[in-house]
C-alpha cells in the first residue's frame, strides 16, 4: 500500500483515448457501467479496455451557468451510422508492469475483419479470461475463451463460442468445471430462461433484463432441469421478484417489490390519524385483446372509483424494446398522486416490443420502431373507452425519452383519440441519437431498405397533426443523451406548419431534469393536464 503509484499508460487523451473508463457511448449504451477495468480474482492481473474516440463526430451544446458568457460543452457522440470507437482489451500483470507492460487480448478473426463492439470481459480463474465481441451489425456475437501462456507471456484465445442473437447480449457465468456456463437466452418456444452451455456453437435469439419471475435452474441434476420457485409463492401478496445469489451460488435471497401495504410503525395517534385520510388508489393488472395480440395493462383507478361516472383517462407509456410498464410492483409517483387526488385514472400498456411476452412480441419492432408501439397505444385507449367508465372526450398520452418519441407520434397520428399530450425529452428522429442503440433496432441508415423508414419514423413528419391536439413539448438544454436538437426540430416543424403548441425547457438540466426543476415539470404538466381536462385548480 505505501509503494509508489505506477503508471501504466501514457496515451490517454480528454475525449480522445479513454483507459479503464467508458466513453459516452459506451457507458450508456453498452456497458451501463462506469468502469472498464476488471481484477483477476487474485490481483495479479488488471484487465482493462481502451476506447479510442479519434474522428468521432462531437455534440456541442451551450451551458449557461451564472458566468458573463456560457462554456461549450463537447462530447463524442457517434449517432446512427457515424464512425464508432474503436476498442482494445489489455491486461497487465501487477507484480511486474513496468517490464512487461500492458499485453493486448487478440480479437478474433470473425470479429475484427469488420466494425465490431466489446460488450463485456469475466475473469474465468486466475490465469483464464471471457471476453465478449460483437458486430456492428449486432446479430453476430462471440465468446473468446483466453487463457496467459507463462512461456510466451501472452493470452492465447483458442476457444471461441459462436452465437447468433438479435437485441441484447447476457452475461456468462461460468461453472467450477472453467469451460461449461450459464446465460440467459431464448428457449425453443422463445422464451427467456437461464441455460446451461457446455458446446462451442449455441444459435438463439433474446434480450436481457430483470425478469418478473427468475426461474430456478437445478444445476445438480443432469442434465439440468427448469423449474420455477415463485411461480406459487405467496401469490396473494407477491408477483413480482428478483433474485440476488451468493458468492458460490450456494443461497440465493428473492426480493418481492410488490403488493406493499403502508402500516403506522410506532404508537402516535396524530400519525396513525393522518394514514388513515391516505387515499391509496387501487391497481388493476389485466389483459387486453387488440386485433389478435393479447396486451398487458396497469390501470389506476380513484379510491372512490364508481364505475357508473365517466373519468379523464391519461395513458403514460415508455414502450421501448425490451422495456416493461406493467408490472406487480408498489410505488409512489406523480400518476399515483394524479388517481388518488385529482381522480384520473392512469392506465400503462405493454405493447408490441415490450418484454416477457416472447419474441414473436418483443421482434415484431425490429426495424419498424415508431409503428407498432403508437398503433397498440392507440387501440388500447379505444378499448379503455368501450369498458364505459372513460370520458372519451379527455384522453392524454404522457412519456420521457422513448416514451416521448411515443407520445408525439401517436398525438401526431391523426387517430382522434387523444385530447392532449406531453413529451418529455423526446427523440424525434433515429438519426439523432446513438449508435450503438439505434442500430442495434433500426439497422444503419445507410442500408437503402432502411433508410426510408428513418426518414419516415420522424415526428416532424408528422406535423400538419399536431393542429387537434394540445401538445406541451418538454426538455433540457443540457441533455447529454436525448439532445436538445430532437426538441428543437420538433419545434421548427411545428412552426414551419403554423401549428400552435406549448414548450417548456430546463435550462442547463440533462436528462433526467433533477432537482427543483422536477418538482417545476410535474407541477407544470399537473397544470396543463387539468386544464386540458376542464378540471378546477
Amino acid at each position: 500500500p505505501e509503494d509508489r503509484s505506477i503508471k501504466i499508460t501514457s496515451n490517454g487523451k480528454e475525449n480522445v483515448i479513454f483507459n479503464g473508463i467508458p466513453d459516452w457511448v459506451y457507458e450508456e449504451e453498452m456497458l451501463a457501467v462506469k468502469y472498464a477495468l476488471w481484477w483477476s480474482p487474485n490481483g495479479k492481473f488488471i484487465a482493462y479496455v481502451e476506447f479510442n474516440d479519434t474522428d468521432i463526430p462531437v455534440i456541442e451544446y451551450s451551458y449557461y451557468g451564472e458566468d458573463q458568457y456560457p462554456r461549450k460543452v463537447t462530447i463524442p457522440y457517434p449517432k446512427a451510422g457515424a464512425k464508432n470507437p474503436t476498442v482494445r482489451v489489455f491486461i497487465v500483470d501487477t507484480t511486474n508492469p513496468e517490464g512487461l507492460g500492458p499485453k493486448e487480448v487478440p480479437v478474433p478473426a470473425v470479429i475484427a475483419s469488420s466494425d465490431h463492439y466489446f460488450t463485456w470481459l469475466t475473469w474465468v480463474t486466475d490465469n483464464r479470461i471471457g471476453v465478449q465481441w460483437l458486430k456492428r451489425i449486432q446479430n453476430f456475437s462471440v465468446l473468446a475463451v483466453c487463457d496467459f501462456q507463462e512461456n510466451s507471456n501472452s493470452w492465447y484465445c483458442p476457444e471461441v463460442l459462436h452465437i447468433e442473437i438479435y437485441f441484447f447480449v447476457s452475461t456468462p457465468y461460468f461453472t467450477s468445471d472453467t469451460t461449461s456456463y450459464y446465460k440467459i437466452f431464448s428457449d425453443k418456444a422463445g422464451y427467456k430462461h437461464i441455460h446451461y452451455i457446455k458446446g462451442s456453437v449455441v444459435p438463439i435469439l433474446y434480450c436481457i433484463i430483470l425478469f418478473s419471475f427468475p426461474p430456478r435452474i437445478s444445476i445438480r441434476s443432469n442434465p439440468p432441469r427448469k423449474q420455477c420457485i415463485t411461480c406459487n409463492l405467496r401469490k396473494e401478496r407477491c408477483q413480482y421478484y428478483t433474485a440476488r445469489f451468493s458468492e458460490n451460488a450456494k443461497y440465493y435471497a428473492l426480493v418481492c417489490y410488490g403488493k406493499y401495504k403502508i402500516k403506522v410503525l410506532e404508537d402516535n395517534l396524530e400519525l396513525e390519524s393522518a394514514m388513515e385520510n391516505i387515499k391509496m388508489p387501487k391497481t388493476d393488472i389485466n389483459k387486453l385483446e387488440v386485433d389478435g395480440i393479447t396486451l398487458w395493462y396497469k390501470m389506476l383507478l380513484p379510491p372512490q372509483f364508481d364505475r357508473s361516472k365517466k373519468y379523464p383517462l391519461l395513458i403514460q407509456v415508455y414502450g421501448g424494446p425490451c422495456s416493461q410498464n406493467v408490472k406487480h410492483t408498489f410505488g409512489i409517483s406523480w400518476i399515483t398522486y394524479l388517481a388518488s387526488r385529482e381522480e384520473i385514472i392512469v392506465a400503462l400498456v405493454d405493447g408490441r416490443g415490450t418484454a416477457f411476452q416472447g419474441d414473436k412480441m418483443l421482434h415484431a419492432v425490429y426495424r419498424k420502431l415508431g409503428v407498432y408501439e403508437i398503433e397498440d397505444q392507440i387501440s388500447a385507449a379505444k378499448k379503455f373507452i368501450e369498458m364505459g367508465f372513460i370520458d372519451e372526450k379527455r384522453i392524454a398520452i404522457w412519456g420521457w425519452s422513448y416514451g416521448g418519441y411515443v407520445t408525439s407520434l401517436a398525438l401526431g397520428s391523426g387517430s382522434g383519440v387523444f385530447k392532449c399530450g406531453m413529451a418529455v425529452a423526446p427523440v424525434s428522429s433515429w438519426e439523432y441519437y446513438a449508435s450503438i442503440y439505434t442500430e442495434r433496432f433500426m439497422g444503419l441508415p445507410t442500408e437503402s431498405d432502411n433508410l426510408e423508414h428513418y426518414k419516415n419514423s420522424t415526428v416532424m413528419a408528422r406535423a400538419e397533426n399536431f393542429r387537434n391536439v394540445e401538445y406541451l413539448l418538454i426538455h433540457g438544454t443540457a441533455d447529454d443523451n436525448v439532445h436538445f436538437q430532437n426538441s428543437a426540430q420538433i419545434s421548427k416543424a411545428l412552426v414551419n406548419a403554423q401549428v400552435d403548441f406549448q414548450a417548456m425547457w430546463y435550462t442547463d438540466q440533462d436528462h433526467g431534469i433533477p432537482g427543483l426543476s422536477s418538482k417545476h415539470l410535474y407541477t407544470h404538466m399537473t397544470h396543463f393536464l387539468k386544464q386540458c381536462f376542464s378540471l378546477s385548480e
